[in-house]
């Protein structure tokens, strides 16, 4: 052996025992070691580690909670750092998911890394500083890395809000808020950087509190002792409140405005910011701006030109309090400057088409009281034709005090306008390509799809199965390489009944998808599918568990032909994006199926008898005459089933606390005629010993469920009722979505669906009545809805206490500015007299909050209508004393009914 040979095997023996020994002390978790043997070490022996250190990285993966683990994590987090070369590398490593749970120190950090360029340095501190936020990189570090590489400082979201816990901490030294923010080199830098940061504010806010030491106190005294400059902050604090946000987080900049004290000078500079504000800006922003622009107004510092138009952007906001605000200060300038009267009152009389009958009433009187200061003929006849948009009482008084048009019953004449009725979508086919389908599951798995592109997805998976096994695992292995079980072993059970949702089930269409995906990857055995295929066992109580159990039995029957015989094509695939089967194409599949050879499977057709179209007489007779001419056990029994008549559900109603549910009585056809794991659905079922909290219930299921019964919205409406009651009793938010799909199914809208609908109509959050509303006009313009029916649920909902007046009135508002004015009028009338009957007798009952809202938007419906009669209770409330809302509308209301307006 040369000396060469030599020289080179003893160096290479000697860098192998510096790997061992630095991994061992590694292993053992032993950081001052690691820190110490790579103090010794040049970069080529450093980056001769790095190959062991991702293989002990990787080892200690598979296990990240283990004892080993958790020892050996930080000294890694720290060698591994050291040895990696490109400042990416030692970005991704300090950053990464795995290490983010025990991390080195920053001081040891910092040491390691101190020695390296400071070009590099400041490379590796802004990949750290763009990484999000939830990387949980160390503020210590990031700022370490600044001082020594003497690079500017990263201005990102991470390195904002890690400053801002570090500056605000508690635990930190270096006295107040105050104190420390005025020794950091970098204050204006980051706080410029605030105003640009968006979710900054709510965080500011929750640091700073409302102590002596809050932020935006400490910034405004540095602002005036000159470390800030006063003009930039007050600028970016303008700016940022114009850009908008949540309120919580404009609260923030708008107390850091507050505190900052602007002189009348600054305020005058900023007035066209003032009025945007004003016009555009949340509640509590828009606040203070009009109070702001008041005070300018009324020290004669605001043009009269300037007042109007703010006026005009105000009147039409919807917070009242904004609007009275408004009148009042108009009144105010008004009283002072009589020559404004020109140019102020046309911008009051914008208020006459203010959805509010008390905001028109308030604009009236202002202009009547100030009318006589305005010498322009153009005026006057500008405010006389405004008056058209008043409320037909109010524009009666209009005629006599401003001249307006007098008030005719063509004038009065409405025309309801309503949504045409919803057209029928046709399911597009399944795609034709593997590679196409592949695209359109990925889809459905990062978002989760509608029913039409769920069920055209489950068709083509079936069908490409079935047409080449190979090609299909081929387009979709893209798909399957993302999804968290790709790596591993076979999924047993556990797996199947509970990781693809992170739920007790299968719920919704990713996890399905997830699933059949891992049965076509062979990740699941093939016994599993058929093992889990509910049976006919009890509901256990739960008032949906048959939906579950139907949605979920008929996937599990596709993964068990997928796993052991694929189906050519699905014979329940729906026609129409409803989820309607039209029978002639299921006789058609039928008719495939037979040629083909192919074994139904039983599920599947019972979901496909489930959609099929009953509605239509003539073309069931027809299908049927063909189904029996097939000469198959399933074609005489699609014969029988489209020749049965549509029964009406057995339901009795009842009443329990505040809520009024629904039992179900047996359904024969939906639980003779129909597999385990559909039977379910014609079972009894008691509302009276329903489960209020189920494992069977998922947002992510729910939209697939009136794809289940297309023609039976009623048997729907009452499984779902408990949860439609729940949106208005406890508050809870999602489950109204569905009820625009009850109102577009083909089927009667009975008992169960008005009550689902009166629910949902006063429902706590303003998402869940949209829907509500949405389906009220949808059923109206299908001519299926029964606003006395509707009207006396509410009546009795809102009495019990179930339903709130205000969140009622917010609903029936919405519907009746859509132009169904006729149909809110309709379930108002029906509605009223039971809450106007318990004030009658002189009690004050909890439904009378509100009380006055609905009969505000009874009163508006009534006088758009040209609504006469007698509406039992009302005389009463109105005859009462005071001038409460109640009372005034109730007046209001009487007079349009008994034809005094159009008598004024």
């Amino acid at each position: 052996m040369s000396a060469t040979s030599a020289t080179a095997t003893t160096a290479t023996t000697a860098t192998t025992a510096t790997t061992s020994v630095l991994v061992g002390a590694v292993r053992a978790g032993r950081t001052a070691d690691v820190v110490s043997l790579l103090d010794g070490m040049t970069d080529a022996e450093r980056r001769l580690c790095l190959p062991e250190l991702k293989a002990l990285r990787k080892e200690l993966r598979a296990a990240r909670w283990s004892e080993d683990s958790r020892r050996s994590h930080p000294a890694l987090h720290a060698a591994g750092a050291a040895c990696q070369t490109g400042a990416a590398a030692v970005a991704d490593w300090l950053a990464a998911a795995d290490m983010r749970w025990s991390q080195a120190s920053p001081t040891v950090l910092l040491h390691i890394l101190g020695d390296r360029d400071p070009g590099w340095l400041a490379d590796v501190v802004h990949r750290l500083a763009r990484r999000p936020p939830a990387s949980n990189v160390s503020y210590e570090l990031m700022a370490g890395l600044v001082r020594l590489s003497g690079c500017p400082v990263p201005t990102t979201e991470a390195y904002v809000q890690g400053w801002l816990h570090h500056i605000g901490g508690a635990w930190q030294p270096g006295g107040t808020v105050r104190d420390r923010l005025r020794a950091d080199p970098h204050l204006a830098e980051l706080v410029a950087a605030l105003f640009r940061t968006d979710g900054i504010g709510t965080l500011l806010g929750w640091l700073s509190g409302d102590g002596p030491d809050r932020w935006t106190r400490t910034l405004a005294q540095l602002t005036a002792e000159g470390a800030l400059d006063r003009t930039t902050m007050v600028d970016a604090c303008t700016a940022r409140l114009l850009r908008g946000g949540t309120p919580a987080e404009l609260r923030v900049f708008l107390r850091l405005l507050e505190d900052l004290a602007l002189t009348r000078d600054e305020e005058l500079r900023l007035t066209d910011d003032w009025t945007a504000l004003a016009s555009d800006a949340v509640s509590v922003v828009a606040s203070h701006a009009q109070s702001v622009l008041g005070a300018l107004a009324l020290d004669g510092q605001l043009p009269p030109r300037q007042l109007a138009e703010l006026t005009g952007a105000v009147l039409f906001r919807p917070e009242k309090k904004l609007v009275r605000a408004q009148l009042v200060l108009l009144g105010k300038v008004l009283a002072r400057d009589a020559a404004a009267a020109g140019e102020l009152l046309p911008a009051a009389a914008q208020g006459f088409g203010h959805e509010d009958s008390d905001v028109q009433e308030r604009a009236l009187k202002l202009v009547e009281r100030h009318i006589g200061k305005v010498t322009s003929p153009e005026v006057r006849g500008e405010l006389a034709d405004a008056a058209d948009q008043l409320s037909p009482m109010l524009r009666a008084r209009a005629v006599r005090t401003l001249g307006a048009a007098p008030v005719t019953p063509e004038l009065l004449a409405h025309e309801e306008v309503l949504p045409p009725p919803p057209a029928p979508v046709r399911l597009a086919p399944a795609p034709e390509s593997a590679a196409e389908l592949a695209e359109e599951i990925s889809a459905l798995l990062a978002s989760d799809g509608d029913v039409a592109a769920f069920e055209r997805a489950l068709d083509g998976l079936v069908r490409h199965a079935h047409r080449n096994r190979d090609a299909l695992l081929e387009a979709l292995e893209p798909v399957i390489a993302r999804r968290w079980w790709a790596d591993g072993g076979r999924l047993d059970g556990r797996h199947w009944s509970g990781s693809f949702s992170g739920g007790h089930q299968l719920l919704d269409s990713a996890g399905v998808f997830d699933h059949l995906l891992a049965v076509l990857r062979g990740k699941v055995r093939t016994t599993t599918p058929r093992r889990a295929v509910p049976d006919g066992a009890a509901d256990r109580g739960c008032v949906h568990s048959a939906l579950h159990r139907s949605f979920e039995a008929r996937l599990l029957e596709v993964a068990h032909r997928l796993s052991t015989d694929p189906q050519p094509f699905l014979l329940a695939t729906p026609t129409w994006g409803s989820g309607l089967l039209d029978p002639g194409e299921l006789v058609d599949r039928l008719d495939a199926y037979r040629r083909l050879g192919a074994r139904v499977s039983a599920v599947d057709f019972g979901q496909a008898l489930l959609r099929v179209r009953l509605g239509d007489r003539a073309a069931a007779a027809a299908a049927a005459r063909r189904a029996s001419a097939l000469g198959t056990e399933q074609g005489e029994r699609l014969a029988r089933w489209l020749a049965t008549e549509e029964t009406v559900l057995p339901t009795s109603r009842w009443t329990t606390d505040v809520r009024v549910l629904l039992d179900l009585g047996e359904v024969p056809a939906l639980h003779h005629d129909l597999p385990d794991g559909l039977n379910q659905l014609g079972r009894p079922v008691s509302a009276q010993r329903h489960a209020w909290y189920c494992h069977d219930w998922h947002d992510g299921q729910r939209q697939h469920w009136p794809a289940l019964l297309p023609e039976r919205p009623e048997l729907l409406a009452a499984r779902l009722l408990p949860d439609l009651s729940a949106v208005a009793v406890d508050n809870v938010r999602g489950p109204a979505a569905v009820l625009p799909r009850l109102a577009e199914a083909e089927g009667d809208a009975g008992e169960a669906v008005h009550l689902c609908l009166a629910y949902g109509l006063g429902a706590r959050h303003a998402d869940d009545r949209l829907a509500a509303v949405d389906a009220l006009l949808v059923l109206a313009a299908r001519g299926r809805l029964d606003p006395g029916r509707l009207g006396t649920d509410l009546g009795q909902l809102v009495r019990s206490g179930a339903v709130k007046p205000v969140r009622l009135a917010d609903a029936v508002r919405t519907a009746a500015a859509t132009g169904a004015k006729a149909t809110v009028w309709g379930v108002l009338r029906e509605m009223l007299p039971v809450l106007l009957a318990d004030l009658a007798t002189g009690a004050r009952p909890d439904s009378a909050r509100g009380l006055g809202e609905l009969l505000t938007v009874a009163a508006e419906c009534a006088e758009r209508t040209g609504a006469r009669g007698d509406l039992p209770h009302l005389a009463e409330a109105a005859d009462r004393r005071g001038a409460s809302r109640l009372v005034s509308q109730a007046r209001r209301l009487r007079s349009t009914l008994t034809g005094e307006v159009a008598a004024a």
